[in-house]
C-alpha cells in the first residue's frame, strides 16, 4: 500500500468529516481528470471546447478542475465537442 493510501485510510478512521466527504470528492476529482485527459488525448484545447459549448475557457477549466455537481447534459456536450460519447455504468 502506498504512503498516500495509508494516510487516507488512517485519516478516514480518525476524522469522520473527512471520511464522509472523501469518496464523493474523489469521484468528482476523477471526473475532471478523465475529461481533461480525453481532451488532451484528442489534441483539443480548452478554448476549442469552450467554443463548441458556447462558453469561455474559464468555464472549461472549472469543469476540469472542480467538476462537482456537473450536469449530465454538460458532460454529453463536452464529450461531443471531443467527438466522443459518454457511457455510464451503475455497478
Amino acid at each position: 500500500m502506498s504512503d498516500l493510501k495509508k494516510y487516507i485510510t488512517k485519516r478516514k478512521k480518525v476524522d469522520k468529516e473527512f471520511a464522509e466527504g472523501y469518496d464523493e470528492g474523489f469521484d468528482n476529482f476523477k471526473i475532471g481528470v478523465l475529461l481533461r485527459q480525453a481532451r488532451e488525448k484528442s489534441g483539443i484545447t480548452q478554448e476549442a471546447v469552450a467554443k463548441q459549448l458556447r462558453t469561455n475557457k474559464s468555464a472549461i477549466s472549472r469543469i476540469e478542475n472542480h467538476s462537482e455537481d456537473i450536469r449530465l447534459s454538460t458532460l454529453r456536450k463536452y464529450a461531443q465537442a471531443l467527438g466522443k460519447e459518454i457511457h455510464l455504468e451503475i455497478a
